[in-house]
């Protein structure tokens, strides 16, 4: 099953002021790399899933449609959350979980603050 094209477009459209943005297909996803780390991607079904700060995982998990990722039967580490289409309904909230995600690729990336 294909990423979710709608979804990919916020996200495309949300990073468009990001000065650096590459999208790569895997896993039947579309990965959005900032600053050559992965912050969002666009999955099937409609599901965000996102990088974030793995300190505040179990926090952000209590947030309304957050999940842990699974990828190939497994539980993905922290620092990974994935959002399901009724949890990133709203642009509040959508807006919300990428500002995490760059908040964290800030970070890593050392482009933050």
């Amino acid at each position: 099953m294909a990423y979710d094209k709608e979804l990919a477009d916020r996200v495309r459209e949300a990073l468009s002021g990001q000065a650096q943005v590459r999208e790569v297909k895997m896993f039947g996803s579309l990965a959005f790399m900032v600053n050559g780390k992965m912050a969002a991607t666009a999955n099937p079904d409609g599901k965000l899933m996102l990088r974030c700060d793995p300190d505040r995982t179990e926090e952000l998990l209590e947030r309304e449609g957050a999940d842990w990722p699974v990828m190939q039967g497994k539980r993905m580490s922290r620092g990974w959350i994935v959002v399901a289409d009724y949890g990133i309904e709203s642009d509040e909230a959508f807006d919300s979980w990428l500002a995490e995600a760059l908040d964290y690729n800030g970070k890593v990336s050392g482009s933050g603050d």
